[in-house]
């Protein structure tokens, strides 16, 4: 019997899903993986949640200013990766704008997969305006 191999994106995709279980933010657990373009190199990875020595919780009770970092941004903040580098990023959740422009601002990123919709999809749109493809993997792939 032949077995099936999960494909690279899948398994980053599990991998964000698994980090973002980390998370400390009430409303939404988001984590995000950076890749190399082949795939053989985790470059950084992130959550969402509080600053570094802050408690461990949401300062605002307000959705969309919870106060947290978004996982993207952690990750953006973890990648010592240099801008020539061409990257993938995995996140459980389509990026919000600010985070879009972030990835935006690390420098070649070249694709980004997530798994589910984020309540404003204006990133999308954002992210293709400059090259970066956006794909959603569907529930069968991932």
């Amino acid at each position: 019997m032949e077995r099936t191999r999960p494909s690279f994106e899948a398994i980053y995709l599990d991998l964000a899903k698994t980090l973002a279980a980390r998370s400390t933010c009430k409303r939404l657990q988001v984590g995000t993986v950076i890749t190399s373009t082949d795939f053989r190199k985790v470059l950084a990875v992130g959550y969402n949640g509080n600053a570094s020595g802050l408690h461990n919780g949401c300062d605002r009770e307000e959705p969309g200013n919870c106060g947290c970092l978004h996982s993207e941004e952690n990750a953006v903040i973890n990648c010592d990766a240099p801008r020539f580098i061409e990257k993938i990023v995995f996140v459980t959740h389509l990026p919000c704008v600010q985070c879009a422009k972030r990835l935006i601002n690390l420098g070649n990123v070249k694709k980004i997969y997530y798994g589910q919709d984020y309540r404003i999809r204006d990133s999308v749109e954002l992210l293709n305006s400059v090259g970066i493809t956006v794909d959603k993997l569907s529930s069968t792939e991932n």
